[in-house]
């Protein structure tokens, strides 16, 4: 994957779109997202804004976190200048044309399902479902 790949990915996959060569912004099902590269580092990263950290509740804050380890999958709750973003970061020249499809709708379906299912895809890894993994069960019992 380059910049001149994502850019043909791009203007066929999303709705608007502005920028080129390394930062993109553009609409994907009427959510505003930003895709940036460097490829001379080999790194890249597709976010969408998601709230801002002024409106986080402890409760949110704390869900968001427990999604990133069980819902979210490819894409994780990050926060960056007062903002909780959607983000899915991955290096550039190994992602596949499908990966960058993918990772698209995963930074949509994260941003979207914040405050509910908080979910990247439909999978769920085990513990989610109300149930703490023994591995959580016992870092919790270490430090009460």
């Amino acid at each position: 994957m380059n910049n001149k790949s994502i850019d043909k990915i791009l203007k066929t996959s999303v709705d608007s779109i502005q920028g080129s060569n390394g930062f993109w912004q553009f609409t994907y099902k009427d959510r505003l997202m930003i895709l940036l590269t460097d490829e001379d580092n080999n790194r890249m990263r597709a976010i969408s804004p998601v709230i801002e950290v002024k409106k986080l509740t402890k409760e949110l804050m704390y869900a968001s976190l427990a999604a990133n380890f069980h819902t979210a999958l490819d894409v994780k709750y990050a926060l960056s200048e007062e903002v909780l973003w959607s983000v899915f970061i991955h290096p550039l020249k190994e992602l596949s044309d499908d990966q960058l499809k993918d990772a698209l709708l995963q930074v949509y379906n994260a941003a979207e399902t914040f405050g509910t299912t908080f979910s990247s895809t439909d999978l769920v890894f085990p513990g989610s479902e109300g149930k703490q993994a023994p591995l959580e069960e016992k870092a919790k019992e270490k430090k009460m």
